[in-house]
């Protein structure tokens, strides 16, 4: 028994070589491994940054929509004969009803605009509680929100009863039948697939809303294209 002992003792262990080549073994599989993961790992940054680019982009043209869609067709004062709707290609300032569970009811002054700050080129949402105000007078915006930003650029155009695209709406009779959203990519000028088109809900003025029959006080070239199409057929 005591030969068996020392026959297992003097051959248990490692030898030196074999310790030399198991560390040499080690150190090609972490390099093999740090070499894939140098590789992998900015791609999935690039990856992730690009989900959230996304959907930060979608988050902002859905608000967009949203506070277009149901842009007011009102005046600043009584003596204005045109209501409240400045459309240009990079901003546009209208009236909405107030959004937010701390404010008033009634309305607010809304101007999406793009601007640039330390971070590139943005576009912001600003808003200013309703008040009646001379013709041309200056509206003081608060609570700034980025919605888009670079390399993300946002223009706007507009269309009235013929169809047609322009740049700008000022001083209209009514707000535009059409508001396009258009996304570009700001490195390459490319137009993104999340472009969209917004229709007004209200292109009426308020006064139809006081008229005894409001098919005579809405002009035609304010109707809903549906119900011109309507009137062709007849």
């Amino acid at each position: 028994m005591k030969r068996r002992h020392r026959a297992f003792a003097s051959e248990a262990g490692f030898t030196l070589l074999e310790v030399l080549l198991a560390t040499l073994l080690m150190t090609v599989i972490l390099a093999a491994l740090a070499t894939v993961t140098a590789q992998w790992l900015p791609n999935w940054n690039r990856g992730i940054a690009r989900v959230q680019r996304a959907e930060r982009l979608a988050t902002g043209i859905d608000r967009i929509v949203a506070d277009l869609s149901v842009a007011e067709q009102i005046a600043v004062n009584g003596d204005a004969k045109a209501p409240l709707f400045d459309g240009a290609e990079l901003s546009v300032t209208f009236l909405r009803t107030a959004l937010g569970p701390s404010l008033r009811p009634g309305l607010e002054f809304i101007r999406l605009v793009e601007k640039a700050d330390s971070e590139g080129l943005a576009l912001v949402r600003e808003r200013a509680p309703f008040q009646p105000m001379a013709t041309g007078g200056q509206i003081r915006f608060v609570d700034q929100v980025v919605l888009i930003r670079a390399p993300f650029r946002v223009s706007f155009a507009y269309a009235g009863p013929d169809r047609t695209w322009q740049p700008t709406w000022h001083g209209q009779g009514q707000l535009p039948d059409r508001i396009r959203i258009t996304v570009r990519d700001g490195g390459t000028g490319q137009m993104l697939a999340v472009s969209a088109a917004v229709v007004p809900h209200i292109t009426a003025p308020a006064e139809c809303a006081r008229a005894k029959n409001p098919t005579t006080c809405v002009t035609p070239a304010s109707r809903p294209q549906q119900a011109q199409k309507e009137e062709q057929q007849l």
